[in-house]
């Protein structure tokens, strides 16, 4: 989810040099489309689904078509950055032993899974905190950051910029931001 933002354009990316088969799922054509550009094998555009009333289960019938669609049930990993209405039906619609990526939440609220779906599916829930990461497991972290800087290399990997602007319009560029129209990063410069 969040397929086109910042972090999704990089799992992305990080996914396919792993050698991963990756649906990505983000809220406009244009953002599924960039994620097809970087390497998606599949999109899912959950914008299209519109009536909140019915979007668990469109998007729910939306993943288990795509995962079928690439031969296989369904993801063995879900990474969310998302959170809300996005997180239970994406855990729902995990494969047996699946793991589930807890990002952050940046639909804002937090959501509340049915502890149960972890159980009957054996599957996972891993938060996913870089920041206390890299202190915490200081060699495992500086192991991880050299294979990102082979991949770099490489050319596997590469960050999305949608824009690069100066300080001084650091207002404009959280306005651009609340209209979630950004697709990769927005890179501030002094």
């Amino acid at each position: 989810m969040g397929a086109a933002g910042g972090v999704g354009t990089a799992a992305i990316q990080i996914a396919k040099a792993a050698g991963a088969k990756v649906i990505a799922a983000a809220s406009s054509q244009a953002k599924c489309d960039l994620a097809q550009e970087i390497g998606a094998d599949a999109v899912i555009n959950y914008g299209a689904f519109g009536d909140a009333e019915k979007f668990s289960e469109a998007f729910r019938a939306a993943i288990k078509a795509t995962s079928e669609s690439l031969g296989t049930k369904a993801p063995d990993v879900v990474y969310d950055p998302i959170g809300g209405q996005f997180a239970e039906p994406a855990f729902r619609s995990i494969a047996w032993r699946g793991r589930y990526l807890v990002i952050g939440f940046a639909s804002g609220p937090i959501p509340a899974l049915p502890l149960n779906l972890a159980l009957l599916k054996g599957a996972s829930i891993v938060g996913v905190f870089w920041g206390d990461f890299t202190k915490r497991e200081p060699k495992a972290f500086m192991a991880q950051y050299k294979q990102l800087a082979t991949w770099y290399a490489e050319g596997k990997i590469k960050p999305v910029i949608d824009r690069t602007m100066p300080m001084s319009d650091l207002k404009s560029a959280y306005a651009h931001m609340a209209t979630r129209g950004v697709r990769g990063k927005v890179v501030m410069v002094n």
